[in-house]
């Protein structure tokens, strides 16, 4: 299996290596080997600081509707500014880009670290600090989606997307339970100093990279209509446009189940740190196994009925995970909804880049952005008010049910013209 991590090179040219298996392909190119083992010990960090803030958060206030507040701060951004971030990555180098975003997530790793380590942290520290990163997230993701072509080419783009999901999600499965123990044992500043320090090996990797210069148009139009621009190219995609409604529902209600893992794992299944990385842990190893499933693919067409399909699936773990009181039920609920969720993500990752042309992709993917990350803070701000007026339990169920009402709408209307289209036939480009 070390084959499939190790690339042969001549004069700094990359030569295929025949054994490397399906599911792995993407790694044959040296730029994206860099990428992924820099993205290894990052995202692991990343998650670690993740699950220590809603930790903090919520020992320090106790309150469902300030969980809610705290996943608005670190979300909006991605709903009011992936616009920009998507026109810097179709105007402007995108290797620099990545770097400079993932410096100032480094810095703001340090401060939150500073703060909490002397004793100085407060619930609107980490209110602010969330707002922050997710600003810089708002310019990171677009840009950083955007860069894969430049790393794997158009053909192992699809294999690059589902293995880079499959590292975000190996480290969402790690980070959170290494957080819990790192939380008993040292408390949630060593987490945050940990991510820190963890963002030095993505940087070292982009650094090493040899990109080819690509010709980038000088900026003719405004960041907003070149976004209104992508936007209008994805609505009048039919694949590209029920993809991404889809994907908004599940955001908007299907993921904030995460906003009442620290309630679920204190109030109804009475743990501690401890118990909230575990249930974070069981929702990213499904993840994982979900993302390197979609890795080993080698057609993408019929991906639409895919979507229709795992968003049901998470619709209904959702629901029965509404009234679980048993750890076991509540972890294998959370590895169903990490699986499927996963897929359709990829999926829909997948739609969007093998159609959009390459001059739109920066705001193709500020659009998946806006869709998928940038509806979560509505949805978190929704979660924790009407949590807080018919408690967390109901509300999950309320919001799984919504889940499966858009899915079956999905399949009604548009689930299996769309899924008799292959995928890869590119639209205007």
């Amino acid at each position: 299996m070390v084959t499939c991590w190790i690339a042969a090179h001549q004069n700094g040219r990359e030569t295929p290596i025949p054994e490397l298996s399906t599911r792995f392909r993407a790694l044959k190119h040296r730029n994206f080997q860099l990428f992924i083992m820099g993205q290894v010990i990052s995202l692991s960090g990343t998650w670690m600081q993740t699950t220590a803030q809603q930790w903090l958060v919520y020992k320090l206030t106790g309150s469902v509707a300030i969980l809610g507040v705290f996943g608005f701060a670190s979300q909006v951004p991605m709903l009011l500014l992936a616009w920009m971030g998507g026109y810097v990555g179709d105007r402007y180098n995108r290797h620099r880009g990545v770097i400079v975003t993932q410096s100032l997530s480094m810095i703001l790793a340090f401060v939150l670290a500073a703060l909490t380590r002397t004793h100085l942290i407060r619930e609107w520290n980490l209110i602010v600090i969330a707002l922050l990163v997710g600003i810089v997230n708002a310019f990171d993701v677009p840009i950083r989606q955007s860069f894969f072509v430049q790393m794997v080419g158009k053909e192992d783009l699809p294999n690059a997307i589902a293995l880079n999901s499959s590292i975000f999600n190996g480290a969402r499965m790690v980070g959170p339970a290494i957080a819990g123990f790192t939380i008993v044992l040292l408390g949630e500043g060593w987490c945050f100093f940990l991510n820190g320090v963890s963002f030095i090996a993505v940087l070292v990797a982009l650094l090493m990279m040899r990109i080819e210069p690509t010709a980038k148009k000088p900026p003719d139009e405004s960041p907003m209509r070149s976004f209104v621009q992508g936007f209008r190219f994805a609505m009048q995609d039919v694949p590209i446009r029920s993809a991404l409604i889809m994907l908004c529902v599940l955001s908007m209600f299907g993921l904030q189940y995460a906003v009442f893992l620290p309630v679920y794992a204190h109030q109804i299944l009475h743990g501690e740190a401890g118990t909230l990385g575990m249930l974070s842990s069981a929702a990213g190893v499904g993840a994982f196994l979900g993302a390197l499933q979609f890795a080993a693919r080698t057609s993408y067409t019929g991906l639409a009925r895919w979507i229709a399909t795992t968003c049901t699936v998470c619709a209904v773990g959702l629901m029965i995970m509404s009234h679980a009181t048993m750890f076991w039920l509540c972890a294998l609920v959370l590895f169903i909804v990490g699986f499927a969720a996963t897929s359709q993500m990829a999926a829909t990752n997948t739609i969007i880049q093998q159609r959009v042309p390459d001059e739109l992709r920066g705001r193709l993917m500020a659009v998946y952005a806006t869709m998928f990350m940038g509806v979560q803070p509505i949805g978190a701000l929704l979660a924790g008010g009407v949590g807080k007026r018919i408690g967390t339990p109901n509300t999950v169920l309320l919001f799984g049910s919504l889940v499966l009402a858009g899915s079956l709408f999905f399949i009604w209307r548009v689930g299996v013209r769309v899924g008799r289209e292959p995928v890869g036939a590119a639209v205007g480009g």
